[in-house]
């Protein structure tokens, strides 16, 4: 079966987004070993999962990144439009951008019906609810976290929605000069 792993910028303690959905705080970087990374984990995956409210902003910021192929980040951008993309909706009834569809069934049922497809893994962006519903079915399979040199003091979370531990298994933790640090983590079966 296919893994899901969740990709998110998150800060030191612990927010996604500041309370109005702030992301000023992120480090943004060049460093080749960051982008390696990034790289190497998209490149594990051949579908994508996206909440309906992050899908808004980042499907056209990567589409028109592909207008410009002087853009340095232009073969990455290709990577984000090539790659099928599956979004998760309550409120819309047909997907507006190409490569994409819509799941607008019961969560679990989508997720564990994309996960059981033929194909490399699937990995996952998405806004702190979408997010906080994925955690809470208990179907991200890893985790990356990509902590950043901030503590923003109050935002949005993912993690807010458990109704009790989930303990997780260290994977690895890789350091980057820029100050971020991507923890790895698969969640404990019992």
């Amino acid at each position: 079966m296919r893994k899901l792993k969740l990709q998110v910028q998150i800060s030191v303690d612990g927010f996604i987004a500041g309370p109005n959905g702030e992301m000023d705080w992120i480090t943004w970087t060049t460093d080749e070993d960051f982008i390696k990374y990034v790289n190497d984990l998209t490149d594990s995956c051949n579908v994508m999962l996206l909440g309906r409210k992050l899908a808004e902003g980042f499907i056209p910021y990567w589409t028109n990144i592909t207008g410009n192929p002087q853009d340095p980040q232009y073969s990455f951008a290709r990577k984000m439009v090539d790659t099928p993309k599956v979004v998760f909706s309550r409120t819309l009834d047909k997907s507006a951008w190409e490569n994409t569809s819509l799941a607008k069934g019961n969560l679990v049922s989508e997720v564990n019906k994309i996960k059981s497809q033929e194909g490399k893994d699937i990995i996952m962006y998405g806004g702190a609810e979408f997010v906080s519903s994925v955690i809470k079915a208990g179907l991200i399979d890893e985790y990356h976290l990509f902590v950043n040199p901030a503590a923003i003091g109050k935002g949005m979370a993912i993690f807010h929605t458990l109704e009790g531990t989930q303990k997780l298994s260290f994977v690895k933790a890789t350091p980057f000069k820029s100050g971020i640090v991507v923890l790895c983590y698969r969640p404990q079966k019992d």
